[in-house]
């Protein structure tokens, strides 16, 4: 496995170069070509790196004692970073080795990363095994960033020294629109952000994965594999939301020691989450793009539910949806 710097293969994935001047909907787009990722990396920030040889179970715990969501992984025998490690991946390997609250799994009690990281075919655990490491310059431009952000389809995107060779951040959507969002109030606004999410039609609005409130919490983790969400609405038998169940919250049952039962129901799922809780955030047809990236960005949550007035899900919109609309529709690129 190879790493990849975006400035090095700018050749094959550079977005086109775009001279929005003259268009006052692009100034997102401009704004983010004259900042780099460096602009966005916090003063100070908590950054985990796991060796390979470490146990999975240990190295999910760790996430868990630190509170975070992914740590990039160092391979000591080839001298760099072969990837990252996620929650994702504990979902998957929970979700392959299952059995019954009886049987203990294995595979995570005992296995060490680099076991689901090996040359064998049968390896194909880890959601980056097969896939390069993407990474990017601290100079590179924030524009960049979120083009190789949405065009991977990844939620992270290590912040790499090129000279050194470190890991100097993690960017996220999350980072990047909490940055654009207090920087970017220095801007004239574009008028797109006066429109309301119907008329911009951001989201998604079909096929919407939701899971019901008495499903169990295999058939969450089911749906989270098979359909590749970051978040589920959890509905009763009308359709309303009562919850959201995020894979996030799947790093809990480590904290809590309770994967070995992921028979019990979804609604016993939410009740027994103890750490930081998102919560619903809702948001509606009627409500102007502004108003919804204020409500994102001030509750620091990662997407917000489109409801109608019986809050029946109707569609879900995400960090990605929302930076996809603000920086790369109006450079005419496209990456869902």
């Amino acid at each position: 496995m190879e790493m990849v710097n975006l400035k090095q293969a700018a050749s094959q994935d550079e977005p086109p170069k775009i001279d929005p001047a003259n268009d006052a909907d692009a100034v997102y787009m401009d704004f983010m070509k004259k900042h780099c990722c460096y602009d966005a990396m916090p003063t100070s920030c908590k950054l985990v790196i796991f060796d390979t040889t470490l146990q999975v179970k240990k190295a999910f715990f760790a996430l868990v004692a630190n509170g975070l969501r992914a740590a990039p992984l160092w391979d000591n025998k080839c001298q760099r970073f072969v990837g990252m490690l996620t929650i994702t991946d504990f979902i998957n390997i929970l979700h392959r080795y299952y059995k019954s609250p009886l049987v203990q799994i294995y595979e995570l009690e005992e296995h060490k990363i680099e076991t689901w990281r090996g040359d064998s075919s049968q390896n194909v655990y880890l959601q980056c095994c097969n896939r390069c490491l993407i990474s990017i310059t601290p100079d590179a431009s924030l524009f960049d960033a979120i083009y190789s952000l949405l065009k991977h389809k990844i939620h992270r995107l290590p912040v790499i020294d090129p000279k050194s060779g470190n890991v100097l951040h993690i960017l996220t959507h999350k980072r990047i629109l909490k940055f654009l969002h207090i920087f970017g109030a220095k801007i004239p606004k574009p008028g797109f952000l006066q429109k309301t999410v119907e008329e911009v039609g951001i989201g998604t609005f079909k096929e919407i994965a939701t899971v019901q409130e008495t499903a169990t919490l295999y058939d969450a983790l089911s749906v989270f594999v098979e359909r590749r969400v970051s978040a589920l609405p959890v509905v009763d038998s009308k359709g309303k939301v009562v919850a959201l169940y995020s894979r996030f919250d799947v790093i809990n049952l480590a904290a809590q020691k309770t994967y070995n039962n992921l028979n019990m129901t979804m609604r016993e799922a939410v009740r027994r989450r103890t750490c930081f809780v998102e919560g619903v955030m809702k948001c509606y047809g009627h409500e102007t793009l502004e108003t919804i990236i204020d409500r994102i960005v001030r509750a620091e949550v990662h997407r917000l539910v489109l409801v109608d007035r019986d809050d029946v899900v109707r569609g879900i919109i995400s960090l990605s949806d929302l930076l996809q609309a603000m920086v790369l529709t109006p450079a005419d690129i496209a990456c869902k």
